[in-house]
């Protein structure tokens, strides 16, 4: 590893409470590759003998199975995955590509798992990062069973509003066949949820997103911070 690539790791909440002995105890035996767009970083079924860290570009999370594909989520810097199967030494439940030129570093997981045993800080902070990742497993299963597709394109809208600063004029973060997979729809129905919204203040064009009348948008969308703020 690249001495400037410590630091980000280590202000992870992940790594932050560890001891300096335990972190550099695995960041030692820690490399970093730079991967190119569009390559398999983990494939899900295969033993999770790494885990990793994005420290820049982004990784999508995904899944297939009897030749259907879905989008789990979109990892950015600076992010781990897949820690639970880590902590679990069991097998990958999801695979990871990488959707830009990405630096990602590989913590072998023996490692993790050692000091996890040793580091009472370090076992507390994985609990809280496991808990984090069941509530928003959580949240997200409500938002698809208990929304319509068009309801979650349009919490999906105001949440990147909000990421967005309250800009009303704002880029997609996704690309369009990735979005309706998110949304646990089919790249045709995202096109008609897309024009089904114009008529709450809602014009896309490309990945151009304008917001008009965000309360109409609300009024629709009506979000909730128990399915719609990953913070809570």
């Amino acid at each position: 590893m690249r001495a400037d690539d410590v630091p980000e790791i280590r202000e992870l909440d992940l790594f932050s409470g560890m001891s300096e002995a335990y972190f550099q105890d695995l960041v030692r035996a820690a490399y970093v590759q730079t991967f190119p767009p569009q390559v398999d970083l983990i494939t899900e079924g295969d033993p999770a003998d790494f885990l990793h860290v994005v420290i820049s570009g982004s990784v999508e999370l995904y899944c297939i199975w009897n030749r259907h594909e879905t989008s789990m989520a979109t990892v950015r810097p600076v992010s781990s995955f897949i820690l639970a199967a880590t902590i679990k030494d069991g097998p990958y439940l999801m695979s990871a590509r990488t959707t830009e030129k990405s630096r990602v570093v590989l913590l072998p997981s023996l490692d993790v798992r050692e000091i996890f045993d040793k580091d009472h800080n370090f076992a507390r902070a994985v609990v809280r990062e496991l808990a984090n990742c069941y509530r928003s497993v959580v949240k997200d299963t409500k938002n698809l069973k208990l929304r319509s597709s068009l309801e979650r394109l349009a919490n999906y809208l105001i949440r990147s509003h909000l990421r967005a600063e309250g800009a009303h004029v704002f880029e997609l973060a996704i690309e369009k066949r990735r979005l309706a997979s998110f949304l646990g729809m089919t790249p045709e129905n995202l096109s008609r949820a897309i024009k089904s919204l114009r008529p709450y203040g809602v014009h896309i064009d490309g990945t151009q997103v304008t917001i008009t009348d965000m309360e109409a948008l609300q009024t629709l969308a009506k979000p909730s911070p128990l399915i719609d703020d990953y913070a809570t």
